[in-house]
């Protein structure tokens, strides 16, 4: 008995920005935060509600994924620890950065801190976040206030 024979599967390398059009429109979001466990439990919570993720642990990790990534909208802790970095960073400076690369400029930041709002909250807006969450986070009024700065609607401080 004769068999035909069938064509090879061929597999195919997809480029990047090919990939970034299979996301389906989902949103990207860059959490950058120093403890994995926070980054593991906003990874989970977002990815929950619909949206991409990718995580960052320090300053230069968070300018690289920003320039190469393009994400949506970042949720940045301010403090962290001087060990992690040879270049001393903080919430403040990444934001500086962050909005001097052309293509991120608008990128939506939100503050994600245990510290006191009153401590952070106008500098943060002075540098363009458009919010500020207190952790513990309320995970349905993070949501809401990307879905407003998605929109370019005023988000108001948690």
């Amino acid at each position: 008995m004769f068999l035909p024979r069938l064509p090879m599967v061929q597999l195919l390398l997809i480029p990047e920005k090919a990939v970034d059009c299979l996301r389906m429109n989902k949103k990207l979001i860059l959490v950058v935060d120093d403890d994995p466990v926070v980054q593991k439990a906003f990874s989970i919570k977002l990815k929950g509600s619909n949206y991409d993720v990718i995580t960052a642990s320090e300053g230069a990790e968070a300018v690289n994924l920003v320039r190469t990534k393009k994400p949506d909208a970042i949720l940045l802790d301010i403090n962290f620890p001087a060990e992690f970095s040879s270049v001393q960073w903080d919430g403040f400076r990444l934001i500086e950065w962050i909005k001097r690369l052309e293509d991120s400029a608008k990128t939506p930041i939100f503050i994600i801190s245990s510290g006191n709002p009153d401590k952070y909250l106008a500098r943060a807006r002075e540098l363009g976040a458009v919010g500020f969450f207190r952790k513990p986070v309320i995970h349905e009024q993070l949501v809401e206030a990307l879905e407003r700065a998605f929109k370019n609607e005023a988000v108001a401080a948690a």
